[in-house]
């Protein structure tokens, strides 16, 4: 009986022994439970050649006695341990060295089947260690804790499918964006974007480079950069420098100057984008072929704004030509036509044109920039500049739409009248005060959309009155800094009688400004 006794104890005891030399890698293997097999391809092709480094990888488990749980993957000399999915497919960005490279991937199917019923901290499969069991971190701890449901591992394919992907580096490609359309002639101020691409993932374009005229003398940008306005640091210098603004903010001016601006020539702008394993883009330059890009130096202190539009407008620009030519400032002042010339990113570049000028006159007929005078004037007249208007404004329509808050937000005035579709020839323009020093107007022509306006008393002194019997009020001020002046009527328009408007802008530029010829 007691030999019995022992030889029962003996074999519980072998038994027990047994169990605990069992390790999660011998999982209960039920007759019958066949472990999942596995296979994997690259979409769309099915032949592994040199891939860019973004690549879509698919593969699929067969379990021939059961379904698949889902799938252990991992990249070899990538991923430090193996990932869990439910995925058939997955899109990867690989890293890319200075050189092309090849990377192995593995992938093996798990059984739905043959799971121990409890969460296991270390699964170790046909000698593979797959690490814990995947969980739902339902309170976000990284630790998983009783009550969160968890995938129990089942077989694993003992063969896991792999394949090696060699990766061709891409060069990143380049185009100037559609809004960049640089004029045929500019000061030394322009702004230029451009569109940068890689197969590879436009995070691994590491640098842009930049050139003006000299693709060896160039400037090396982080690859993020799409926007630069370039600007002349000082026009007076022996070797102009234009500074560097990323995104066109002048409180992100790059550290290193650009070189290579010729003045009064035709110029050229060049970039090219450069990858982490260095490959390169084709060049791309603006102007390109068949057009020029002519960069004038000032002539002056004073810029012209020609912002006339219609059949008039070359009349227009003839008179106000000869009007400054005649107080003395031939070849003393520069011009520049909105209309004709427009600028990429205008908030921006004629904002920096206009700061290469202490003084401005910006003409108009009844269709002004009203967008463009509301974003760039104020800021002009903050760093120092004067200005001078002369226009009038249409009517509210679907293309020239304002009010009050729109001209407010570059003249200073109270409030504005209804306009007068026609004020016809031969309308006295008269000065509000007669101390003040300003000579009369007569208008000739018929001039449309004229309004009177009520200036902001505590800024403005009042300059010009209208007074018959089509319309009555103020067309013109000056503010009490001398800094801006503003008449509600093209001059084009108003040099009847003594035909004087020379006069008028030898008081406004020379005395109100104090311009020196």
């Amino acid at each position: 009986m007691l030999m019995n006794k022992l030889l029962q104890i003996f074999l519980i005891l072998n038994i027990f022994l047994i169990f605990l030399s069992c390790s999660e890698d011998q999982v209960s293997n039920p007759e019958g439970n066949l472990p999942p097999d596995t296979g994997l391809f690259l979409y769309p092709d099915s032949t592994i050649n040199q891939q860019p480094s973004k690549l879509h990888v698919h593969w699929w488990g067969d379990d021939p006695d059961g379904v698949i749980e889902g799938f252990y993957i991992i990249w070899e000399g990538i991923d430090s341990s193996w990932g869990f999915t439910k995925s058939n497919d997955s899109i990867f960005s690989l890293p890319i060295g200075t050189s092309d490279t090849t990377y192995k991937f593995y992938v093996t199917a798990v059984d739905a089947e043959g799971g121990n019923g409890i969460y296991d901290n270390s699964i170790m499969r046909n000698g593979i260690s797959f690490g814990p069991e995947p969980f739902t971190d339902l309170n976000g701890n990284e630790n998983y804790d009783k009550g969160e449901s968890f995938v129990d591992i089942g077989l694993t394919d003992p063969t896991p499918a792999e394949l090696l992907f060699p990766i061709k580096n891409t060069a990143p490609t380049l185009q100037w964006n559609e809004l960049t359309v640089i004029p045929d002639t500019s000061f030394p101020v322009m702004t230029f974007k451009w569109d940068a691409d890689d197969l590879d993932g436009v995070e691994t374009i590491q640098a842009i480079n930049i050139s003006l005229n000299d693709t060896n003398n160039f400037v090396t940008l982080n690859g993020s950069v799409r926007l630069i306005t370039l600007r002349i640091k000082d026009l007076n210098a022996s070797t102009p420098e234009m500074e560097i603004l990323i995104n066109g903010s002048d409180q992100n001016i790059f550290p290193e100057t650009l070189l290579g601006l010729q003045y009064n020539s035709e110029n050229k702008f060049i970039i090219q984008a450069i990858d982490l394993s260095q490959a390169v883009s084709n060049r791309i330059s603006l102007p390109d072929t068949g057009s020029v890009w002519y960069v004038k130096k000032p002539k002056g202190q004073l810029l012209i704004f020609d912002d006339f539009t219609g059949s008039s407008s070359e009349q227009a620009k003839l008179f106000y030509r000869q009007e400054f030519n005649s107080i003395g400032l031939q070849n003393k002042y520069d011009e520049y036509d909105l209309a004709n010339q427009p600028l990429p990113f205008e908030s921006v570049t004629v904002y920096e044109m206009m700061k290469l000028f202490k003084y401005a006159f910006w003409y108009s007929a009844s269709n002004p920039k009203l967008d463009l005078l509301n974003t760039v004037t104020n800021k002009y007249r903050e760093q120092g500049g004067k200005i001078a208007f002369s226009m009038t404004f249409q009517y509210q329509t679907s293309e020239f739409n304002f009010d009050l808050s729109t001209l407010q937000g570059f003249i200073p005035i109270d409030s504005v009248s209804d306009y007068l579709p026609f004020l016809y020839s031969g309308a006295d323009i008269i000065p509000a005060s007669q101390s003040s020093g300003y000579i009369s107007l007569k208008t000739t022509g018929s001039i449309s959309y004229v309004r009177t306006f009520t200036p902001n008393t505590v800024v403005t002194d009042s300059i010009y009155l209208i007074n018959n019997s089509q319309i009555s009020g103020n067309v013109g001020f000056i503010t009490k800094d001398k800094t801006e002046y503003f008449i509600g009527l093209p001059l084009y328009d108003c040099n009847g009688g003594n035909q004087n408007v020379d006069e008028l802008l030898s008081k406004i530029f020379f005395v109100e400004f104090g311009l020196v010829p």
